[in-house]
């Protein structure tokens, strides 16, 4: 979403007993990372973010016996496919960033160690939910490397001279969107490429797409919270509320942006240091708001796609397993490591995973972009941490099911069909597919 992602974030990765056939199933592999008992080990490192080569660089000056050795990836859905075919040739990297509705695919793969004690002495130093996110059936397989408030970014230019307040509620956005339309604004704006703004809407919303049921996993894409998130989405298409710019073209997406073209965002802080390094027109004149609301009802944010905890994981291929978690660990509680991570001018505006994390705040957002407004924006980014949800479940074939979910958001997209009709598809498509995977399945 343009919320789009991981505060104190509480996403239960739960899965249920080895009653759940084909879950997690192991998997061989010859391993990776240089075990010769000369000169220091070293690990294969794949991300995408920015900073990462200047963490990789200041780990590397200040050990001596472990080295990492990075590899840039394009994006996150990039590193999926290049990690499943990694894995599949036995040549997996030791390490690699991920984000948490990942996890449970992966392991179900077998492509991940359990580094659970290498790693559980330090788990006080992170916030209850990143921890959570790094782990499947009591077992860690990696190291949170950051958390994902989320809050909507709007140009307060934009929203004063049409006589608009910050939206606290859908129904407020969806008004405000009505009145900037008429002056050929845009609210919002969905990517064809990207439903994860249905997941987080329904999400916030209380829905379950997965949970566990006994033994088995049951899947529900129709529930309550699921359709009242469907409504809010089909009234901004039908009503032509919403931008239609492709993120395969991100250069002019922040120029959608930066001209006034699209309003609104519902970020994390991650997301605004694209804004930062690419806008020239509106810098200071952006504020933070909490996150809209259903109905009035008490504040909750989302930890979905892009709002989920970001992490470090360690492969089972790794030779080196025990020197890869420390590694791992060092990247996440670094002072150094973690200050670059969270700048949006050096990193990628991540706020750490870490137990105390408020004091990056102020790291995490720009006062270039905020101007006036970055002071009280600090408190809108804590709130948000403490609202979170806290009960989502993400699936054994959440990759694939994204995918499938993808492909229907496109049609939605371009009125080819409803919401509501893309639910439904996804109901009966992935009931189909957790059958077909050996998976007990309820729905």
């Amino acid at each position: 979403m343009n919320s789009t992602s991981p505060r104190k974030r509480a996403v239960r990765a739960a899965v249920a007993g080895l009653a759940l056939t084909g879950l997690l199933a192991a998997c061989g592999g010859s391993g990776s990372g240089d075990s010769s008992s000369s000169g220091p080990v070293t690990l294969p490192f794949w991300g995408w973010a920015n900073g990462q080569e200047a963490v990789v660089k200041a780990f590397n000056a200040g050990h001596k016996d472990i080295k990492l050795k990075y590899t840039k990836v394009t994006d996150q859905l990039t590193m999926q496919k290049q990690l499943t075919n990694a894995v599949k040739a036995g040549n997996a990297p030791c390490l690699v960033q991920n984000t948490a509705e990942y996890v449970t695919t992966w392991v179900s793969q077998g492509a991940l160690a359990d580094i659970t004690k290498y790693v559980e002495a330090d788990k006080d130093k992170f916030n209850a939910g990143a921890w959570a996110g790094a782990g499947v059936q009591g077992k860690i397989y990696g190291v949170p490397t950051s958390s994902a408030p989320a809050f909507t970014i709007y140009r307060t230019d934009l929203f004063a001279k049409y006589g608009l307040k910050a939206p606290a509620t859908w129904d407020d956005f969806i008004a405000a969107g009505k009145v900037l339309k008429k002056h050929g604004i845009k609210i919002t704006n969905y990517a064809g490429e990207d439903p994860s703004t249905l997941e987080v809407l329904a999400m916030q919303a209380g829905a379950h797409w997965y949970s566990i049921d006994g033994n088995a996993w049951k899947v529900n894409f129709q529930d309550a919270g699921t359709l009242k998130a469907a409504k809010v989405i089909q009234d901004i298409i039908d009503n032509g509320l919403n931008s239609k710019l492709s993120f395969a073209d991100y250069a002019a997406v922040q120029r959608n942006y930066d001209n006034g073209g699209t309003a609104t965002r519902q970020i994390s802080t991650w997301q605004m240091a694209g804004m930062v390094q690419n806008f020239t027109k509106s810098n200071g004149k952006w504020a933070l708001s909490p996150w809209p609301t259903f109905d009035g009802a008490a504040a909750k944010t989302p930890a979905g796609t892009n709002q989920s905890g970001g992490l470090t994981l360690v492969t089972k291929q790794c030779k080196n397993q025990q020197q890869a978690a420390e590694a791992a660990l060092w990247m996440s509680t670094n002072t150094g490591a973690v200050k670059t991570m969270a700048s949006p001018e050096t990193g990628n505006g991540v706020m750490p995973a870490l137990a105390d994390s408020d004091a990056y705040v102020g790291e995490a957002i720009s006062d270039k972009l905020l101007g006036d407004h970055y002071e009280p924006g600090k408190k809108v980014v804590t709130d948000s941490l403490s609202t979170v949800t806290t009960d989502w479940t993400f699936g054994p074939d959440w990759t694939a099911m994204f995918t499938e979910l993808q492909s229907g958001w496109a049609k939605v997209m371009n009125k080819e069909q409803k919401v509501t009709d893309l639910l439904a598809h996804m109901q009966e498509w992935t009931v189909k597919d957790l059958k077909s995977r050996g998976i007990s399945v309820k729905g």
